[in-house]
């Protein structure tokens, strides 16, 4: 019964490190690809195009969080209630 009650409190806690963990992850690879751009020309304009890339890709793994973490809250609180 102790085991089941501390991994039922703990649940909300691992979900949102997971969902903050994916959601950081695009923006460490945005803010590394900024970083390329300043080593060469040609560098630049690649950079550009993945950054352009990836941020409509982060938008799209943003809606997807957002549906993910909305779903895991009403099953949490169905649970519970």
């Amino acid at each position: 019964m102790l085991i089941e009650s501390v991994s039922h409190l703990i649940r909300p806690f691992t979900l949102s490190i997971r969902l903050a963990a994916n959601i950081m992850a695009g923006h460490l690879i945005i803010g590394l690809l900024a970083s390329i751009r300043t080593l060469r020309i040609g560098g630049f304009v690649r950079s550009l195009i993945l950054q352009r890339i990836l941020l409509v890709l982060e938008f799209a793994v943003g809606v997807i969080q957002g549906f993910v973490f909305r779903i895991l809250v009403i099953l949490y609180v169905l649970e519970y209630y």
